[in-house]
C-alpha cells in the first residue's frame, strides 16, 4: 500500500504551504540521523519525510499527487528512479531538491553520511555575486518567516526603530529591533536577512515583515504630502491670525489670511514626507472653523446682521 505523504508529514490534505514547511522542519529535526545515532530507523523515517516534502512543497507535484496518488510520477514526469532519490523537475518554493541515493544506500563518499552533514554544519562555501554565500547543490535552505507589524503614523513618516516579537517554529519568542525607513508606505515589506530559521547547514532564511501604519487623529498622508486639520476660532478666521502648526521636524508659525473659510488648505512648503532619495513633500494646513458650543441670543443676532450685510451662497457649486 502506497504511503500517504500527508500522514507522513502529520498534516491535513488542505494544509497550507506554511503548515507543510513547518511540519517538515519539525520532523526533519526529529528524525535527523545525526540527532539519533543509536536509532537504526531514524534514517528511514528521515527519508520518508524528505520524500513526502519533495512532493507536497511543489504545487504541481502536489496537485498530481492529490489526483493520482503515489503513481502520479507516470503522469507528471517526476518520480523515483533506480537507486533511490528523486529526479528533480526544477526548484520548488521549499528550496533545492537532492538526490539522496548517494547518501542513503549505495556507496557513500568521503566519511559517509555523518561527514556529509558535518559539512552542512560547517557551512563553508563560495560567495555569489551579491556577497552572500552560494549554496552548493545538496544543501538545505533556511526557512523564511513572515510577520506583520503596526507602527505609529509618526514613525512611518520620520523613520526610526521599533521592536518586533517573533514566534519561532522551533519554540519560544524572540524580540528583534526593526529599522523603519523614513517615508515607508502602508503595506510595504521589510526583509531582515539571515534572521529566519536555519537550514541543516546553519544558514538562516530571512524574516519578511509587512508594515501597517496606524491612523493619526490629525494628520493624513497622500504620497509625499501631509495634511493636518487646523482648527481656528471664528474671530481668527474673520480677522486673520498667526497660529502654531506641528510638523514632522518641529512647530512652525502659519499666517492665516483674514476671511478664511473651513476647508481652505494653506501650504507649508517642504514640511511633508522626506523619504530617502526623494525631495520632501509639502504640508497642507486644512482650516476648520470651530464655533462655540452654545451661543446666546445676542451673539446669534450679531451673526445674523453679519450674514445679512455680507450674503454668500456657500453651496452654489454643490452637485452630484
Amino acid at each position: 500500500m502506497a504511503e500517504d505523504y500527508y500522514k507522513t508529514l502529520e498534516v491535513s490534505r488542505d494544509a497550507s504551504q506554511a503548515d507543510i514547511d513547518k511540519a517538515y522542519a519539525k520532523l526533519a529535526r526529529k528524525y535527523h540521523p545525526d540527532v539519533n545515532p543509536d536509532d537504526k530507523t531514524a534514517k528511514k523515517k528521515f527519508q520518508a519525510v524528505q520524500a513526502a516534502y519533495d512532493v507536497l512543497k511543489d504545487p504541481k507535484k502536489r496537485e498530481l499527487y492529490n489526483q493520482y496518488g503515489a503513481g502520479f510520477e507516470s503522469v507528471g514526469g517526476a518520480g523515483p528512479r533506480p537507486g533511490g532519490g528523486w529526479r528533480p523537475t526544477g526548484g520548488g518554493p521549499g528550496g533545492p531538491e537532492f538526490d539522496f541515493s548517494q547518501f542513503f544506500g549505495g556507496e557513500p563518499t568521503g566519511g559517509g553520511f555523518a561527514d556529509f552533514f558535518s559539512q552542512f554544519r560547517r557551512g563553508a562555501g563560495p560567495t555569489g555575486p551579491t556577497g552572500r554565500r552560494s549554496r552548493p547543490a545538496g544543501r538545505a535552505a533556511g526557512q523564511n518567516l513572515h510577520s506583520e507589524i503596526q507602527i505609529p503614523f509618526q514613525l512611518a513618516v520620520t523613520g526610526g526603530e521599533t521592536h518586533l516579537n517573533i514566534a519561532r517554529p522551533s519554540g519560544g519568542t524572540e524580540t528583534l529591533v526593526v529599522k523603519i525607513p523614513a517615508g515607508i508606505d502602508e503595506g510595504k515589506k521589510i526583509r531582515l536577512r539571515g534572521q529566519g530559521e536555519p537550514g541543516f547547514d546553519g544558514e538562516r532564511g530571512d524574516i519578511l515583515i509587512t508594515v501597517h501604519v496606524a491612523p493619526h487623529p490629525w494628520f493624513t498622508r497622500r504620497g509625499e504630502h501631509l495634511y493636518v486639520k487646523t482648527p481656528l476660532s471664528l474671530l481668527e478666521a474673520a480677522e486673520g491670525a498667526v497660529v502654531d502648526v506641528p510638523t514632522p521636524t518641529g512647530t512652525v508659525s502659519l499666517r492665516v489670511p483674514p476671511g478664511v473659510s473651513s476647508g481652505k488648505k494653506l501650504r507649508i512648503k517642504g514640511h511633508g514626507v522626506a523619504a530617502a532619495g526623494k525631495s520632501p513633500g509639502d504640508l497642507y494646513a486644512e482650516i476648520q472653523i470651530v464655533l462655540p458650543t452654545k451661543l446666546d441670543e445676542e451673539s446669534l443676532e450679531a451673526i445674523r446682521k453679519i450674514d445679512a450685510g455680507h450674503p454668500v451662497q456657500p453651496r452654489k457649486e454643490l452637485r452630484w
